[in-house]
């Protein structure tokens, strides 16, 4: 057996550096330190950072006043941030810099008078902390068919965003259809969805019709680990989205000779490691990697953190 090891895989910058950032919170303040929703949307980082005395949150009323508080990496609302501070917590923000782009967007667009349709899905913690930017201005737009049942003027003052994690295929066939639609419609001048998701899909895209099975590493809840394993089925692979070792079943792998494995953007390369393990032990697969593109971006730390950093 041969496994194909997509590159590059796993975390991207902002999950580098709001899981570093959640680290350092514990080690300078101690436990515990709250999370408003998960850190990263990873079952195995979850429970890792769970056990050294973080607590994740969905509503700030769980948080003690004047607590240590993380916003995540999928950003957070105004209104979010202006329940921390009347609740005194000491709060530090780990957002995703691509993130913080699409919010700066929405409150542009939304001050310019544009009525805007936030591409995305419906409950992502992504898409809520953005629509709360300018909930008055913006209208969440998930399907081709969504556009089509928009009761919008063809001529009225309209702008598009997207959530930085969805299928880039997806978001074009929903943007073409806009365009269709709205003769003015306006988008930003570089595009939301971020250079890791669309990295991480374009390796699906060369490598996964090379294999006969293709496992992505990643939780179910995260959006760009779904939209891989979706990637892979498009080019006709049977495709599993899987959180570790224990998720695999011999069943999936009767006949299979190449097995192509890569990870979303959320998932450690720890549990990418393990899944290589049991399949050398079990099937002494050999692994080959495919180099599609090399990522060196790298995120700097929240301002709070920075400051605490440059002390030492």
């Amino acid at each position: 057996m041969k496994i194909l090891l997509a590159s590059p895989r796993g975390f991207c910058a902002g999950v580098n550096m709001a899981i570093e950032s959640l680290d350092l919170t514990l080690r300078e303040f101690g436990a515990p330190v709250f999370v408003y929703h998960e850190i990263v949307h990873n079952k195995y980082v979850v429970e890792s950072f769970k056990a050294k005395g973080a607590i994740f949150v969905d509503q700030l009323e769980e948080v003690p006043p004047g607590s240590v508080l993380l916003f995540s990496a999928h950003g957070v609302s105004p209104e979010i941030r202006e329940v921390a501070q009347s609740r005194n917590l000491n709060a530090i923000d780990a957002t995703c810099p691509l993130v913080t782009k699409v919010h700066l967007e929405a409150v542009k667009y939304a001050r310019e008078g544009y009525t805007i349709f936030l591409i995305g899905h419906d409950g992502h913690d992504e898409v809520i902390g953005t629509m709360g930017e300018a909930p008055e201005s913006m209208i969440l737009v998930e399907t081709e068919g969504d556009v089509d049942n928009l009761e919008i003027a063809p001529d009225a003052k309209v702008a598009y965003l997207t959530q930085t994690t969805l299928s880039v295929d997806d978001a074009n066939r929903i943007i073409k259809r806009l365009r269709d639609k709205f003769v003015n419609l306006v988008n930003p001048p570089k595009e939301d969805i971020c250079y890791a998701t669309q990295n991480r899909q374009e390796a699906v895209r060369k490598i996964a019709a090379a294999a006969d099975v293709c496992f992505v590493l990643g939780s179910q809840n995260s959006s760009n680990s779904q939209r891989l394993r979706e990637l892979a089925e498009d080019e006709g692979v049977s495709a599993y989205l899987i959180d570790g070792s224990a998720d695999l079943k011999p069943e999936w792998l009767d006949g299979v000779e190449t097995v192509f494995m890569t990870a979303g953007a959320s998932a450690p390369e720890t549990v990418v490691n393990e899944c290589i393990e049991w399949l050398k032990a079990r099937y002494g697969a050999t692994v080959e990697p495919v180099i599609v593109r090399e990522e060196n971006v790298k995120f700097p730390l929240p301002k709070k953190l920075r400051k605490l950093s440059s002390l030492k």
